[in-house]
């Protein structure tokens, strides 16, 4: 979507009048249907000023392009400033300037990290130059225009309030590369950006450049389709068994045969392989060349999942990460706008009312925004009140948008060893719902334990972790989380505290709080459900705080709304018991279900403790 769009001459004359932000921000309202803010409209004026000057100091064409806060489709992220034109050999090119008011930034030994003061504080972010680099590969990726009519596209950053400091940060030797490809401008250097920028434009025509980008279709090229398929190759945990190859082939046959609008629910519990069919649904689908995009409402699956498939291939997160989406940003999307959305764990969609969501229901927005849109789901793993990805909503906003309703159930385990045993053991125990099978896991081949303290948990998980075993804690939201402004920005506070047992230790970093899952160096931090759901581990080792508890009278488990601290978790159900109780126990069988080879558990509260080992023996004893 584009805000703003002018000549060169017509530019920069509305630069001159002083019109320019009233123009972009008419424009804005109208395209987003909200308000602009005090700051961005300052931040206007003053970085468009800057680029007024370096575009009359360039003396290129009045029909040179002008594009203003370009929305990337399908994203959530606007190009400050492009300009576009033809070079002296005719190549149609066009140039993305990313603007920065910093005065001030600071080096990292971090791959295309600064720090910068942004947002009220200071922030570790990406370099200006990799950012306007990483626009640039994604359009190339994804504008089929861009792609096919040979456009080329240069990228630059312009930090306009900045004086090059020596030494200067932002072009220390780590950063080398990137700016080799992108290069970066400070307060002097306009000279060296009206160079760069006649360079690629400096004979103009550059109008139906942008009608180009403007219209071109948003599809993968055939290029970073082999890319992306590059990284499945070969990759054996992907690959599908049983009731996993019928939903698989069920996906791919409507997506590829079905002309009608079609929701297809994939319902699944834990270990029933629901990522593992919806990956390889997507990667086979992207090769297809079809404008798709893989929706994960949870940010630590999300991260973890581009993590894993980029490895360690230089800039690949970034590049993968425009395939990858969270579940919040399809509210004002067009209908139909994409071929195919592909959305695990889908009970974490969010109707209205949700924090930073501006839309009425995620459910809804995913169909309207889609011809074919998979959910994958367990309406078992909802976990806050605000999470409405059930089966029942999913069929309602389909009904709503005409859309035909296919159904693929997942029943094997492919978790735990294949101990559907233990699953069934702790849905049944955690009272979520009676199973016929609950006692019949081979302790060989999962191992569960129930442990007298924290600490002895804490070294289980500490062994297997020596022993080569990918293991983490977790533990549900039965502690405060202290905020960074009270200090705790990186597990510097021993929040996760259990005091008869002399036991301390940090939940996750706040700092990339969403790598804690695979960053070797977290191992002392505690996990929650948020930064593990969805995720797999060798073994987990579980605390249940004081937030679900035993009642040996009436032998029900319930909740202490005071021992639950997540605040969105428990929002308007202090008089709503049974509704709270039943998310901490779907919390806690979330955790419970992370392990693959074995589970630890530990109560705080003692009759909960005594219950389980009770439940424990009589399975023994079968």
């Amino acid at each position: 979507m584009i805000i703003y769009k002018n000549d060169a001459v017509g530019f920069r004359n509305a630069v001159d009048e002083n019109f320019i932000v009233d123009d972009i921000e008419k424009q804005y309202t109208e395209k987003f249907g909200r308000r602009v803010s005090v700051s961005e409209k300052r931040s206007w004026n003053a970085s468009l000023k800057f680029m007024e000057t370096a575009i009359r100091k360039s003396r290129v064409p009045d029909d040179c392009g002008v594009l203003i806060e370009y929305n990337i489709p399908a994203t959530s992220k606007r190009i400050d400033f492009i300009i576009s034109g033809y070079d002296e050999d005719d190549n149609a090119n066009f140039v993305i300037v990313e603007l920065k008011q910093w005065d001030k930034a600071g080096a990292t030994d971090k791959e295309d990290l600064v720090t910068a003061f942004t947002g009220g504080r200071l922030r570790e972010v990406t370099h200006p130059s990799y950012q306007a680099y990483s626009y640039k590969k994604h359009l190339t990726d994804m504008n089929e225009a861009i792609y096919k009519k040979n456009l080329r596209p240069h990228s630059c950053a312009y930090l306009h309030n900045y004086s090059r400091k020596q030494p200067e940060p932002l072009t220390e030797t780590q950063y080398q590369e990137i700016i080799q490809d992108t290069p970066i401008f400070f307060s002097k250097d306009t000279g060296d950006l009206k160079d760069f920028i006649k360079k690629y434009v400096g004979k103009g025509n550059g109008l139906d450049i942008l009608y180009q980008i403007e219209n071109g279709k948003i599809r993968p090229s055939k290029k970073f389709v082999e890319y992306v398929s590059s990284m499945f190759d070969g990759n054996e945990v992907y690959t599908l068994l049983d009731e996993q190859k019928v939903a698989y082939s069920n996906i791919l046959n409507c997506a590829t045969t079905v002309t009608d609008k079609t929701t297809i629910i994939v319902n699944g519990g834990p270990g029933t392989g629901k990522s593992v069919v919806a990956m390889n649904a997507f990667i086979e689908l992207l090769k297809q060349k079809k404008n798709i995009k893989f929706v994960a409402p949870n940010a630590s699956f999300r991260t973890t999942m581009v993590h894993m498939l980029a490895g360690n291939k230089k800039h690949s997160k970034k590049r993968l990460g425009v395939l990858f989406s969270g579940s919040g940003s399809f509210y004002n999307a067009l209908n139909n706008e994409f071929d195919i959305l592909v959305v695990d764990e889908a009970h974490r969609l969010k109707k209205k009312g949700a924090y930073m969501y501006r839309g009425e229901s995620q459910v809804e927005d995913v169909v309207k925004a889609s011809k074919i849109n998979v959910f994958f789901v367990d309406d078992n793993q909802r976990i806050r009140p605000d999470d409405e990805g059930t089966v029942e909503a999913i069929k309602i906003a389909a009904e709503k948008y005409h859309s035909k309703v296919v159904e693929v159930e997942l029943k094997a385990q492919f978790r735990c060893a294949g101990a559907e045993g233990f699953l069934n053991w702790v849905t049944h125990n955690l009272q979520i719902e009676e199973t016929a099978n609950f006692d019949g896991w081979d302790g060989d081949m999962f191992d569960f334990m129930i442990m007298d303290n924290p600490n002895m948990l804490e070294e289980q998980v500490r062994k297997k972790n020596e022993e080569g075993f990918k293991a983490r804690m977790l533990a549900g939201f039965a502690w405060p989380w202290t905020s960074e402004k009270k200090g705790n920005p990186n597990a510097d506070v021993e929040d996760v505290e259990i005091p008869e047992f002399n036991f301390k230790r940090p939940w996750n970093s706040r700092a990339n709080q969403y790598t804690w899952a695979i960053d070797n160096e977290k191992e002392n931090q505690i996990g929650c459900v948020h930064t593990s759901q969805g995720l797999e581990f060798d073994y987990v080792g579980v605390i249940i705080g004081n937030d679900l508890r035993f009642n040996p009278e009436t032998m029900q488990l319930y909740s202490s709304y005071n021992d639950y601290y997540d605040t969105s978790g428990k929002k308007g159900l202090k008089n709503n018991p049974e509704e709270l109780t039943k998310l901490i126990k779907n919390i806690y069988k979330i955790l419970m279900s992370r392990g693959m080879r074995g589970c630890y558990v530990f109560c705080r509260d003692a009759n909960l403790q005594e219950y389980l080992k009770s439940r424990l023996e009589m399975k023994k004893e079968i």
